[in-house]
């Protein structure tokens, strides 16, 4: 392994940290779904680490289906926005208090 598995942590660290502030400081319901995003790809950064340190192809496998989910989560997600800002006519997630 070219690059130290200490900083593929580091860097899957810090991109899982911008991730949850992205979710937890925004308000649009774009740039959670985009924060949710991020921290996905760090998950996925540690499995091709942690696959490549150890030299088994396991971890790469489940990230192709990290990829497959994500992308799914993006259409729907996206979906759902589309759907809520025609109903609702914005993506402040501090408007949508439905079920309280």
């Amino acid at each position: 392994m070219i690059v130290p598995f200490n900083h593929v942590l580091v860097l899957a660290g810090l991109l899982f940290l911008m991730g949850i502030f992205c979710v937890v400081v925004r308000r649009s319901l774009i740039m959670i779904l985009l924060g949710v995003e991020v921290m996905l790809n760090a998950a996925s950064i540690i499995l091709v680490g942690a696959s490549l340190l150890w030299q088994n192809l396991d971890g790469q496998a489940v990230v192709l289906f990290v990829f497959a989910i994500a992308a799914a989560e993006v259409s729907v997600g996206l979906a759902l926005i589309v759907w809520a800002y025609r109903r609702a006519g914005t993506v402040d997630p501090e408007n949508y208090n439905i079920l309280k």
